[in-house]
């Protein structure tokens, strides 16, 4: 049996989990870019395009609960390798297609599906399985992954197409995404038990994990039935759909488009979205370090909440000073992915941990249809209205909304208390 070393190797998971996510993340980032030119070259409507966007997001999400059942059977490593290797087919089969069929079937479908197997829930379920401390760290630097991603990519894939074309930039990404794949096979393993190690800061099980039992296809129904009247479930997941609405949803489609309606060029675009990255990074790092600490349900409002007013400033923000829209990206940024710590501890309280993982999956499912509808009425009612004042607006209200109705989690209930925090410290 392997004595436990100086590093854990829980550490090494999360630094390869901390790259796959980093990857995903980039090459679902790569739609903003692809918009303009796809509407150039093909005259397809912007409401064509955000619609094989919607599809992407939705599928991101919806797979989520059944991929957390297939690592449970068939392993971590095989299932990140697969859903790699088919990220990286449909974007490199992307160069050869004509139709907006096609369009939808291989970004919409094909990579919806290859990066929702290594979605947002991996963040939560990495850290429940090799971590006993650090979780709301862990969780909040894994979930910090989507804004590097946009911070390596964006600008890269921006000037590639705006020198190169569309096509070469795809095939650029596909091949990136494939000299990683190894990174996984060598690295990446399934649970601590499996090297003889107990998880960070935990102790070792006398006896072995039970092996996963019934269908994969359907134990996350099971687990979902179990907390689906809960109210608690409902007022997370509630907040969450409004989250993503008004994030990967509206400005991770739509904020590049809304540059270029500016007067702004494409690279300029991509970079202030990456520059957002940079800030989201920050705050996603920061929120899971007070996550461990700080009344959650206070925490997740005030992100709710402050980011609402920022959606609301950015119309406002394409005429102001050069600082305008500089002002937004650090704002906003701070706040992109902030939210996703206090969301799964307190999500971690309602379900149980033995359940966080999968039900992570769940309500980023809940999520993505959110962020599915956003892409798609975003660039609706930017045909329609020539604008995306009202789109920003309306979200801006939602995330009003969703500060207020998170305070309520746990009211009522005699053990109401915030998450759990994370007391130890090296």
């Amino acid at each position: 049996m392997r004595r436990p070393t100086r590093l854990h190797y829980a550490w090494i998971i999360a630094a390869v989990t901390f790259v796959v996510g980093l990857l995903t993340a980039g090459v679902r980032a790569a739609p903003g870019v692809l918009i303009v030119p796809l509407e150039q070259e093909f005259g397809w409507s912007r409401a064509t395009i955000s619609f094989a966007v919607g599809v992407n997001l939705l599928l991101y999400g919806l797979i989520g609960p059944f991929a957390a059942a297939l690592m449970d059977r068939f392993g971590v490593r095989r299932t990140m390798t697969v859903a790699l290797v088919l990220s990286a087919a449909a974007v490199a089969a992307s160069p050869a297609m004509h139709q907006s069929w096609q369009l939808v079937l291989l970004w919409g479908v094909a990579v919806g599906l290859g990066t929702g197997v290594i979605g947002a829930f991996l963040a939560a379920y990495i850290a429940a399985r090799w971590f006993r401390r650090r979780q709301g760290v862990v969780i909040g630097v894994l979930t910090a992954a989507n804004a590097a991603g946009q911070l390596v990519f964006l600008p890269s894939l921006a000037a590639l197409v705006t020198r190169f074309g569309w096509r070469i930039m795809s095939l650029s990404l596909a091949a990136t995404v494939l000299v990683f794949v190894p990174l996984v096979a060598a690295f990446m393993r399934n649970r601590p038990r499996d090297i003889g190690l107990a998880p960070y800061g935990g102790e070792l099980a006398a006896e072995g994990e039970p092996a996963p039992v019934g269908n994969p296809l359907t134990a996350p129904f099971g687990a979902v039935w179990e907390n689906i009247r809960k109210r608690d479930f409902w007022l997370i997941a509630g907040g969450y759909f409004v989250c993503g609405a008004t994030t990967n949803g509206l400005i991770g489609t739509h904020l590049i488009p809304a540059c270029v309606d500016h007067g702004l060029s494409e690279v300029a675009g991509a970079s202030l979205l990456a520059a957002g990255g940079v800030f989201s990074f920050i705050g996603g790092t920061l929120s899971g370090w007070l996550s461990d600490r700080w009344d959650n349900r206070l925490l997740l409002a005030t992100y709710y909440g402050l980011r609402g007013l920022a959606l609301m400033y950015l119309p406002f923000a394409f005429g102001l000073s050069i600082w305008g829209l500089p002002l937004f990206a650090v704002f906003y940024g701070l706040d992109w992915i902030a939210s996703v710590p206090p969301t799964v501890r307190l999500l971690s309280r309602v379900v149980g941990s033995e359940k966080t993982g999968i039900m992570v999956a769940w309500i980023t499912v809940i999520h993505q249809v959110g962020s599915a509808l956003a892409a798609y009425y975003g660039g609706v009612m930017r045909s329609a209205f020539g604008t995306y004042l009202q789109a920003f607006e309306l979200a801006g209200l939602l995330l009003i909304g969703a500060a207020l109705m998170v305070l309520f989690i746990g009211a009522g209930r005699r053990d109401a208390a915030p998450a759990d925090v994370a007391l130890a410290a090296e």
